[in-house]
């Protein structure tokens, strides 16, 4: 793992696939937060349960079955639409339009793609919000994923079949390091995306994946410098 990009690591790069929460839009942005709290008030709501106790098991799903939804839908038979509905009802405004990471996203010589555990309708705002909508092919949501949540290597073999991306030919982009376990697998270069000055904020401190360092082959806390400095 290194901090210093590489451009030669990258010059075969055709395939550019990126994470969207804590990946495209910055980790300071703290957009995240308003899901984490819709999550939570969901999870209240749906089993009359107090607020911290609905957080603590909000938290236990998300460990234990990779995403709260699928947790959900496992445990309680939760409507999928209904949750992503909801907790995705956010202000977006929050994200600042970043032009610089635009002209970098636009620049990279090949296709581009958006790989989340959200869903389409929540990627299209916070990238449109950003300004960098309009660079990617296409979004590969949990829908998509038939809810199969990353680091299920289900979930990106059916995005590779999609779009017929070849491991050695791609590059992920990630803010967890676990996401990046079956990329690293098929061949692709893998970045960790971290907050500024490494420094994590509430939900990512037990969300962080020190076993999963040899998964990274290069880590950064400025994506659009980092894109920059590969060309």
């Amino acid at each position: 793992m290194t901090n210093r990009p590489d451009p030669f690591r990258f010059a075969h790069v055709t395939d550019w696939v990126f994470d969207l929460d804590n990946t495209l839009y910055p980790h300071h942005s703290d957009l995240f937060s308003q899901i984490d709290v819709k999550m939570t008030a969901y999870v209240s709501e749906l089993l009359s349960m107090p607020r911290e106790e609905a957080r603590t098991l909000q938290k236990q799903l998300y460990r234990d079955h990779g995403t709260t939804l699928k947790g959900l839908m496992e445990l309680y038979r939760v409507d999928p639409d209904d949750f992503l509905e909801k907790v995705h009802d956010i202000d977006y405004s929050w994200l600042d339009p970043n032009p610089e990471l635009g002209r970098a996203i636009s620049a990279l010589p090949g296709r581009k793609f958006i790989f989340t555990n959200g869903d389409r309708s929540h990627a299209e705002r916070a990238a449109r919000q950003l300004g960098v909508l309009d660079h990617f092919e296409d979004i590969f949501d949990i829908v998509a994923a038939g809810l199969e949540p990353k680091p299920s290597k289900a979930t990106y073999d059916r995005f590779i079949d999609l779009h017929a991306v070849v491991g050695s030919n791609a590059v992920m982009f990630e803010d967890l390091a676990r996401n990046l376990r079956v990329p690293k697998a098929l061949g692709m270069t893998t970045v960790l995306i971290v907050p500024k000055n490494f420094e994590p904020t509430f939900t990512e401190i037990w969300e962080r994946d020190p076993c999963d360092e040899d998964e990274v082959d290069f880590v950064t806390d400025d994506l659009t410098a980092f894109l920059r400095s590969i060309l």
